[in-house]
């Protein structure tokens, strides 16, 4: 591509690198040029412009810009029109994303004015949200390079996870003077935004047995525990419950803060998340991250909540009884 200022008559047909004021209006920078906007320039007193003009072996931004976004365009995202060299991929419905990291940074390494930037791995989407962005920086790239990027895709590098559960259960634990059933609402919302209804809210006394004899009559795809004091041991009543229920306690504890409480399990191979108290608030929290990837069927795993710890300093939340910093007002577990 040639890129800089050339006489007016040699102009007709180049893209307008800038945009150029005239006495009635303005020519915005891309436009390419006609025959009659050299005659409205010339009529003007303008003798050059700064144009780019593409070689032969190159291709358009635009064109360009679509063609990486189709090969790029995974199950569950759809393509926006190209605009000014760009083109969004954009989520069909609710969901999380998951991306091949490798491949990604190999489509950007190819040429610096081919660019991708998406959002981190395993994002909650909801319907229309922009999980990337392509940007063709210049006015055209060598269709070499376009070739290039596009092999460096690949297939599924890029791709929208969609929600696999239908229903939870909420079981509630209950100790005198306790939060009761608060931060039911925001628990409910997180799940609608996924598509998940939340079916049967039980409430029993912060005891083993009872909360035992609740998970085992769960029927939900998903169950969720949320506990009046803090499960603060792997030995403590909510995950104790879940063993003698039948199941089993694949973690306890991750490095996200706050969620630092959280555990996962499972019962007859079906999934049970014992909710840290923060996720009563609807403020972004560690449960969020789990919550999200368990419904949409993607495999949590201990070393997978292990490696949430980077980057998993969320904000704090206002409610939190023990504020990180206590000389900084509030913020729990």
């Amino acid at each position: 591509m040639k890129f800089g200022p050339v006489p007016l008559s040699d102009a007709e047909g180049a893209t307008l690198a800038h945009s150029v004021a005239l006495p009635e209006g303005r020519l915005r920078k891309g436009r390419v040029l006609s025959a009659d906007d050299i005659t409205t320039m010339n009529a003007a007193g303008i003798a050059e412009v700064i144009v780019a003009q593409l070689d032969p072996e190159d291709v358009d931004e635009d064109t360009a810009a679509a063609q990486l976004a189709k090969a790029l365009c995974g199950p569950g995202l759809r393509m926006s029109k190209a605009f000014t060299g760009r083109v969004n991929l954009l989520a069909d419905g609710p969901g999380v994303v998951e991306l091949d990291r490798n491949a990604l940074e190999a489509v950007n390494a190819v040429h610096p004015m081919i660019t991708l930037a998406t959002v981190p791995p395993f994002q909650q989407m909801a319907a229309g949200g922009m999980v990337a962005t392509i940007k063709i920086i210049s006015y055209g790239v060598p269709e070499a390079a376009l070739n290039a990027a596009c092999t460096a895709a690949g297939s599924d590098a890029l791709r929208l996870r969609a929600p696999q559960l239908r229903d939870a259960t909420l079981i509630v634990t209950n100790v005198e003077g306790g939060a009761g059933e608060k931060g039911r609402a925001a628990i409910e919302a997180r799940l609608d935004t996924l598509g998940v209804g939340l079916t049967d809210v039980v409430s029993v006394p912060h005891q083993v047995e009872p909360l035992t004899d609740a998970i085992a009559k769960a029927t939900t795809d998903l169950v969720l525990i949320l506990t009046a004091s803090a499960t603060s041991d792997i030995n403590d009543v909510a995950p104790t419950a879940l063993r003698r229920a039948g199941g089993e306690v694949e973690r306890f504890g991750m490095p996200v803060d706050p969620g630092n409480l959280l555990f996962l399990g499972q019962l007859n191979a079906r999934p049970v998340i014992g909710l840290p108290g923060c996720a009563r608030s609807p403020a972004l929290n560690g449960a969020d991250w789990v919550l999200s990837r368990v419904i949409c069927g993607v495999p949590v795993t201990s070393q997978d909540i292990a490696a949430m710890g980077v980057g998993g300093l969320l904000k704090e939340i206002p409610t939190r009884p023990q504020p990180r910093d206590p000389g900084k007002g509030a913020g729990g577990r």
